[in-house]
């Protein structure tokens, strides 16, 4: 989406980054599905990406600086080394933290399935310097483990290996987003900044980096893996926080497919601030936060060209769609549709302090309809 000077690097380690570096056509399977092809709801672990070699998405991509040499017996740039060798990631680190920058866009489609929308839509977030993720190196087991259940309600408590963050099961009203039908066919959707996040864990990861790999890391260290353990038996019973002890001594989590879903508290140390974990990074909103569209449901999202996408909804048996594209410094410019056929268009820039730009609209904008269903 948006056009990235990055420097395309070489590395990945703890939690994939990701920035906007121009990337070959063929470079991940991810990046290759079909404009305006919609997929069948399937069950995330079965959940197959769809393919588009003429729309491949060549800025959506990870990129970061270097990494630095592997230390003990797993270290986490290991994790990500497929994206790596995709030239899709790096991460940095010190003494303390393994740093991720990313933009927030995951290579795989996005929006469909989602019943509950809140017309919000996947914008690309800079993720970046200071304002990158940190995920510990040395993580320290908690005295008291933290649970999750209506706390940090607020931002991430783990990163995907795609550099994608992980909400709390929860919204931020204390909703299963899952059973509520805020959520695609990957377990995601966009917060009131327009970004992109999941609140489940990315099952369909477990496929793209192989057996005995994590497919996220906790904000507290320890590693997610998915429905098998790291040699690929079944999953051991787990403990209240979701994960439990290996054979080395050492510790991670596991994602299930009902609630806690993964992570039921903290096994290690975080500080909780504004009910987030902190340190994380902030979102940064191009335009207001929207309100809810009632009975929509998203059924396409579609590659335009690469720094263009289109989100096609449906109510009450007709489509509109919200197509936008973003330019190099941040500016947004949506056209919208409704179902009636109106179209309307709305540009925003971004101001500095993280507040969103004023739109400059359309003079026959109108809002979008609400229907009276539920």
């Amino acid at each position: 989406m948006i056009r990235a000077r990055s420097k395309r690097s070489v590395a990945l380690g703890s939690c994939v980054a990701a920035m906007l570096v121009a990337a070959e056509a063929t470079a991940h399977p991810w990046h290759r599905h079909r404009a305006g092809e919609v997929e069948p709801r399937e069950a995330q672990t079965e959940h197959e990406p769809a393919v588009d070699r003429e729309h491949a998405d060549k800025r959506f991509i990870l990129t970061a600086a270097q990494p630095q040499p592997a230390a003990g017996r797993f270290d986490i740039a290991e994790a990500f080394a497929l994206f790596e060798k995709l030239k899709q990631g790096a991460t940095r680190r010190d003494d303390r933290w393994l740093y991720v920058e990313s933009n927030g866009i995951p290579d795989h489609p996005l929006m469909v399935g989602i019943r509950n929308w809140q017309q919000q839509v996947p914008l690309p977030q800079p993720y970046t310097g200071d304002n990158a993720w940190q995920i510990p190196l040395r993580p320290v087991p908690a005295k008291q483990p933290a649970s999750t259940k209506n706390r940090f309600l607020r931002g991430a408590i783990a990163l995907a290996v795609n550099g994608i963050p992980i909400f709390n099961p929860l919204n931020n009203r204390g909703e299963d987003a899952l059973a509520i039908g805020e959520l695609d066919d990957y377990g995601g959707h966009c917060g009131r900044a327009d970004d992109y996040h999941y609140h489940v864990a990315p099952l369909h990861l477990e496929k793209v980096v192989g057996k005995g790999m994590p497919i996220a890391y906790a904000l507290d260290g320890y590693p997610v893996y998915g429905s098998t353990e790291p040699d690929g038996s079944p999953m051991k019973p787990l403990d209240a926080c979701g994960g439990h002890e290996d054979d080395a001594g050492g510790y991670h989590y596991h994602a299930i497919k009902k609630y806690p879903y993964l992570i039921g508290a903290f096994r290690g140390e975080v500080v909780e601030r504004d009910g987030q974990v902190d340190p994380q990074p902030r979102a940064q909103p191009v335009r207001p936060a929207q309100p809810p569209l009632r009975g929509a449901t998203i059924v396409g999202y579609e590659s335009l060209a690469p720094d263009t996408r289109k989100v096609v909804y449906e109510v009450g048996g007709r489509k509109g769609s919200v197509e936008y594209t973003v330019a190099g410094d941040g500016s947004a410019q949506f056209t919208f549709t409704d179902p009636s056929g109106q179209q309307t268009t709305e540009s925003y820039t971004p101001r500095r302090g993280g507040r969103p730009g004023r739109p400059r609209p359309d003079p026959e904008r109108r809002p979008l309809p609400r229907s009276r269903g539920g």
